[in-house]
């Protein structure tokens, strides 16, 4: 591997690359955690790496009553908390000039005449041309409220000479029809083209770099089928309790909150056929058709290839962590799950017969994002004829988080005089061979949608299909009717039933 000292051949991708127009991006929760913590120092990041445009400005609004001033110190304080670069004061004085802010309720139509009030007299001042991103970090109820507020106001319609554009934030829904009902409001005053729907793992470079790894490497893509590949594990998993999302997460559950969106777009992007281009709506498409050839998951499938449980009382990084149903906010009857685990199948000819092993949940052992995907085993000859001692399997892992990379494990002879072998890894970390950290998620989203790049977002077709699959299964869970669900002691790796799920085919859970 090449060590960050050591010069790194870069081949451009052919791709077009699409100028960054002069914009102004308003942040609905312009006061909340997601713009202090995550959006704004994205926005300062894509600064200090002169990626932004040379003229922009940011506009929060939110309920809370503050002056631009205030705002810019209060996005300051998340600034310095959390910015993948440190706060250069000498840049932040330059940035903090192109930080607004402005009161008002999602729900009130005069929040929206006072918005574009202010989005014209910023832009007049700082001579922007009127192009606008809406990224609404709010609650999906109040979706409806901004998006006929911004049509009322005259901003939801892009011009010839400048653009509209409307990031949701997940979730999109809590089943099907809630999901059908935000795409159908969006979808009355945005077109398709001007909304944007966020995953932020769809940000993370691992997950750029899986199409990368299938479709640039000749030695992996001949491969990629039911022939040589034996099954495939997605695993999510958190060490954190529920913490103060409690309110949330008693409404949402681990297969709302993560299998519909994070893993299942994962999975798309390990089962789709190579796309013909780069082109955003071609890279949606492949994406597409493997959430056509999801097999259902209904009737008695639900308890064979589903599994669902809740932390019980244990340790996290050492601390104590209540059961999930003495958590303060949780209802203590709860059947909310915080662990998930399903066995997926994709019917078509690539991949007939493979299962895709999704599972994620709370207070695991450790915070891990990885993508496993498991071939075949050897035949029982030569180096594999002893059946006490199979050789292990060869494993290809992209790792999301921690330690962005990846890593092959193949069997080599150990050295020696007897004839002896063992598996080893042949391992890359992004941040060895290219010495700098990567951006974070939603520095490149946000980029993507500055330059009306839609290849990493979901679309409204794919977001309904996955909706579809996902509440198939909550409808085979209500007809369950349990009382409680099986438990797992904080700090494991989730219920013994998961366990007994992949054991009954003669596989096992990787150790992260």
């Amino acid at each position: 591997m090449s060590s960050p000292t050591t010069p790194v051949d870069i081949n451009p991708v052919p791709e077009a690359v699409t100028p960054i127009e002069a914009c102004t991006l308003v942040i609905f929760g312009g006061s909340g955690d997601l713009a202090r913590r995550r959006l704004i120092p994205a926005v300062y990041n894509l600064l200090l790496d002169g990626l932004l445009p040379a003229k922009y400005a940011v506009i929060g609004l939110g309920r809370k009553a503050m002056t631009d001033e205030e705002f810019r110190n209060l996005v300051k304080e998340g600034v310095i908390k959390h910015s993948r670069q440190a706060l250069v004061e000498e840049t932040w004085a330059t940035f903090q000039s192109h930080l607004f802010y402005i009161q008002g309720e999602n729900e009130d139509p005069h929040t929206y005449a006072a918005l574009r009030a202010k989005a014209e007299q910023v832009e007049q001042a700082m001579q922007l041309p009127g192009n606008r991103i809406f990224y609404l970090s709010i609650p999906p109820s109040s979706f409806a409220s901004v998006c006929e507020g911004l049509a009322t106001a005259g901003l939801a319609t892009s011009s010839g000479s400048s653009y509209s554009r409307i990031i949701v934030e997940k979730p999109v829904g809590r089943d099907l029809a809630s999901a059908q009902q935000i795409n159908a409001v969006t979808g009355k005053v945005f077109e398709e083209s001007q909304i944007f729907r966020i995953d932020h793992y769809l940000g993370k470079e691992t997950v750029q770099n899986l199409m990368v790894v299938r479709f640039a490497n000749s030695i992996f893509e001949p491969i990629w089928n039911h022939k040589y590949i034996d099954h495939v594990q997605i695993t999510v998993s958190e060490s954190e309790g529920v913490g103060t999302r409690a309110s949330y997460y008693e409404e949402a559950g681990a297969l709302r909150d993560m299998i519909q969106n994070h893993l299942l777009q994962l999975l798309c992007l390990v089962a789709m056929e190579p796309p013909y281009s780069l082109d955003p709506n071609v890279v949606r498409d492949a994406k597409m058709e493997v959430l056509r050839c999801l097999r259902p998951i209904v009737g008695k499938d639900v308890e064979r290839y589903t599994v669902r449980g809740q932390y019980a009382e244990g340790t996290a990084h050492g601390q104590p962590v209540p059961g999930y149903r003495r958590e303060k906010g949780v209802n203590p009857n709860s059947t909310t799950e915080t662990y998930v685990a399903v066995k997926a199948f994709v019917e078509n000819w690539r991949w007939s017969g493979v299962p895709f092993y999704l599972r994620t949940g709370k207070t695991l052992p450790k915070r891990a994002s990885e993508v496993a995907v498991q071939f075949k085993d050897i035949p029982q000859i030569l180096f594999n004829a002893d059946p006490a001692r199979p050789q292990p399997a060869n494993v290809l892992t992209l790792r999301i988080q921690p330690d962005e990379g990846l890593s092959l494990r193949i069997i080599s002879r150990v050295p020696g005089t007897r004839a002896q072998t063992h598996p080893v890894e042949m391992d890359f970390q992004y941040s060895d061979v290219f010495g700098c950290p990567s951006p974070e998620a939603y520095e490149r989203l946000l980029l993507d949608v500055m330059a009306g790049d839609a290849s990493r977002f979901m679309r409204r077709d794919a977001v309904e299909a996955s909706w579809d699959w996902v509440t198939k299964i909550l409808d085979g869970w209500a007809q369950q009717k349990l009382r409680w669900l099986p438990e797992y002691q904080a700090g494991t790796w989730g219920p013994v039933e998961a366990e007994r799920m992949i054991q009954n085919d003669g596989r096992a859970w990787r150790i992260l």
